[in-house]
């Protein structure tokens, strides 16, 4: 069975595109952080500055996860702010340009899991 995602601030359960046209929508809005959380307890994060972002996948709340990588990135961005107004930088290897993050969470949300040519890094 594939899991079943809705926003963390909604009970609705959203369909992969659904979920990908609120994605873009909050960000367009300035919302840089959204949370999905899967019928199974996982949860799928996206933090952006609206280039790059940083895509999570936690196994449950506050369990282990894992997250996105661009292995051949060097240097360093800003602008990834957190929905408790945080203003966060991060190394640009440990985050993928935001059109990839987008087409990685299609990915999850469809199948379960990242895509396997995906580069991902283990947080445990």
């Amino acid at each position: 069975m594939i899991e079943s995602w809705a926003f963390d601030d909604s009970t609705a359960v959203v369909s992969t595109d659904a979920a990908l046209q609120q994605l873009r929508a909050r960000i367009a809005a300035g919302h840089l952080e959204s949370w999905l959380t899967s019928s199974t307890g996982r949860s799928l994060g996206i933090i952006t500055n609206t280039e790059r972002a940083m895509v999570l996948l936690l196994a449950g709340d506050g369990g282990p996860g894992e997250h996105a990588v661009d292995p051949g990135a060097t240097g360093q961005s800003s602008g990834f702010i957190l929905a408790n107004g945080q203003h966060d930088e991060y190394p640009d290897h440990e985050t993928i340009p935001l059109a990839q993050a987008l087409q990685t969470v299609s990915h999850i949300l469809t199948t379960g899991a990242p895509p396997t040519d995906a580069a991902w890094a283990v947080d445990r």
